[in-house]
């Protein structure tokens, strides 16, 4: 089957598509459209039917028999998509009032793909979740009108079956897979009330209590909600549009689970910065996140919000997993350089790190062996292109198009889970007719005062490995529990206690104290009658006694900074000081 899933690409040179590997070539079962107004493009769920708008008609065709099944007057549409079951065909164009200022036509139409005819048209104005969400068998149809989720059933939409109403439903998300169907809702907080999501089993809609599971929290202008593939738990990331401490430009996120079985969580993060990205793995059981202030961490956490597997630090904003979720890409890409790791996520192995410079836009394959990775309009107008790589980092086909014209989409035809069988993990580059080199990256600003140095003397930050190229507690490769790295840290605290007591025990005389010995201890103050000296000394000890703990880091094993370092430095000089101005007393 390697040559049956085509890339689709939408630009100025128009709509075509574009066989997979090994060929490469544009495929003849779709007729290119030159014309360079399409707008809107689909595929439906299973890959077999197409749709797009090129503004003049909404085309709809069987891919697989390359036939034109419908052609609608919709010359406007700026949206469309199919159902699950490819039974409807829902289009949005942009709502407009008449010039008189009554009220505009419905813009939002649901067309059934078996007649050709128009089952429903609604008012919707805004862009922002204009589709109605399906269950997967197309027995409940949901929209969100006037803050209540509508339920419709069997694609009947003239009668509204059953309602959500909560005090005002932002958003929703109905649960993937088999009946029964599942809703998550998010309802804002107003008035000093937090926000909540809550589930709820279709259609057991009667109050709080009838809620499978409920998580409030504060700080959320905005929410995003992850089913896992099982629906048996969602993840909610919750954002604020300004981070109130300045830390952060991104504003805040926090990352909560709440199980259908009642459970829920507050996902500790060990890093703090923003949540760039969470993604389930498709076994629904372990997800990851990417956070942190740059570089940032990357960790596997399972359904009990425990680390499973820590990626260490480094430059990436997203992460990917496979379709069959054997294999993770951990990248950096828009304001990042493209650097992309791909791991073996069953035995935590790293197979490539390729790097795809400037892309925009990133996708899987369904047969969970290759990825494409674009550069597309209007995020960058420049250079615009695809690349088609094996994940074990080979380039194997690579197009630009022409300097004078632009790329807007790329994209899979997808298919059903269970075409593609999965494969056992390749740690060696396939072979390719493209070079598998890529330009490095552009070396990083360096001050004029640090150009003469070595480049590791002037680094900002040391980037943490994986957990499993760095020591462990107890020499082990698995991620320490959060009870096992509390007691650790108890039993440091005594350790240090201990040998504190120990130390004080053992004090040399008072005579034979060194400036550096008093200031460990606690000694009646000295006064000068002079405030201003006093401060002087008060400041010089702080000094000092700041130099001692990062000293004592540094015995440890830590490594310190480059500033610190120079403050160690600096020890001598300060004795010298306090003691001449002790002298003076």
């Amino acid at each position: 089957m390697s040559c049956l899933f085509p890339l689709a690409v939408r630009g100025s040179e128009g709509l075509y598509m574009v066989n997979g590997p090994p060929s490469f070539t544009e495929s003849v079962a779709f007729r290119r459209d030159s014309g360079k107004n399409c707008k809107a493009v689909a595929f439906s769920k299973d890959g077999s039917l197409f749709g797009w708008c090129n503004g003049e008609k909404v085309n709809v065709v069987n891919v697989i028999r390359a036939e034109l099944l419908h052609s609608f007057d919709l010359p406007k549409t700026v949206c469309l998509e199919f159902s699950p079951k490819n039974n409807v065909l829902a289009t949005w164009q942009a709502y407009a009032t008449a010039k008189d200022g009554t009220a505009g036509v419905p813009n939002l139409q649901l067309h059934d793909l078996r007649t050709g005819k128009c089952l429903k048209s609604f008012v919707q104005k805004k862009m922002q979740n204009w589709c109605p969400c399906w269950a997967e068998d197309e027995s409940i149809c949901a929209r969100n009108v006037n803050n209540e989720v509508r339920f419709f059933e069997n694609n009947n939409f003239n009668t509204i079956a059953n309602k959500l109403h909560l005090q005002k439903v932002s958003d929703f998300v109905l649960s993937p897979g088999a009946q029964p169907t599942k809703v998550a809702v998010y309802v804002p907080g107003s008035k000093g009330a937090p926000s909540f999501v809550r589930l709820y089993q279709y259609p057991n809609f009667g109050g709080p209590q009838s809620a499978l599971a409920n998580k409030s929290f504060f700080k959320a202008d905005k929410v995003t909600m992850l089913w896992n593939k099982k629906a048996t738990a969602v993840l909610v990331v919750a954002s604020t549009e300004v981070d109130k401490s300045g830390a952060s430009y991104y504003g805040e996120q926090t990352l909560h689970y709440l199980a259908a079985s009642g459970e829920s969580a507050v996902v500790q993060l060990p890093k703090n910065g923003p949540i760039y990205d969470v993604a389930w793995s498709p076994n629904s059981v372990e997800f990851c996140a990417v956070y942190g202030f740059m570089p940032a961490k990357a960790t596997v956490f399972n359904l009990k919000c425990d680390p499973v597997f820590d990626f260490g630090t480094g430059p990436r904003n997203a992460a990917y997993y496979s379709p069959h979720g054997h294999i993770l890409v951990l990248a950096g890409f828009g304001n990042l350089r493209g650097q992309m790791e791909v791991w073996d996520v069953k035995n935590y192995k790293l197979i490539s790190k390729p790097v795809a410079s400037d892309s925009t836009y990133f996708a899987w394959c369904p047969d969970g062996e290759h990825i494409v990775t674009a550069t597309c309009a209007p995020r960058l107008r420049v250079g615009n292109g695809y690349k088609i790589w094996h994940y074990t980092g080979s380039v194997l086909h690579s197009h630009e198009v022409p300097a004078n014209q632009e790329m807007w989409q790329v994209f899979w035809q997808p298919f059903l889970d269970g075409v593609f069988p999965e494969r056992a993990v390749r740690y060696q580059a396939v072979p390719s007719e493209l070079p598998r080199a890529e330009p490095g990256p552009a070396q990083a600003y360096r001050p004029p005062a640090l150009r003469h140095r070595p480049a590791a003397s002037s680094k900002l930050h040391e980037d943490e490995p994986p957990q499993n190229m760095k020591p462990q507690l107890g020499g082990s490769d698995k991620p320490v529990s959060k009870i096992a790295l509390k007691n650790q840290r108890k039993h440091e605290a005594k350790k240090a206690a201990k040998q504190e007591a120990k130390a004080d025990a053992h004090q040399p005389p008072a005579q034979d104290r060194t400036p550096q010995n008093i200031l460990q201890n606690t000694v009646p103050a000295t006064t000068t009658g002079d405030p201003e000296l006093d401060k002087k000394i008060k400041n010089l000890k702080k000094k000092l006694k700041a130099i001692e703990q990062l000293k004592e880091q540094a015995a440890a094993g830590k490594q310190l900074e480059k500033n610190q370092v120079e403050k160690i430095q600096k020890e001598a000089a300060l004795l010298k000081e306090l003691e001449d101005l002790e002298l003076g007393v």
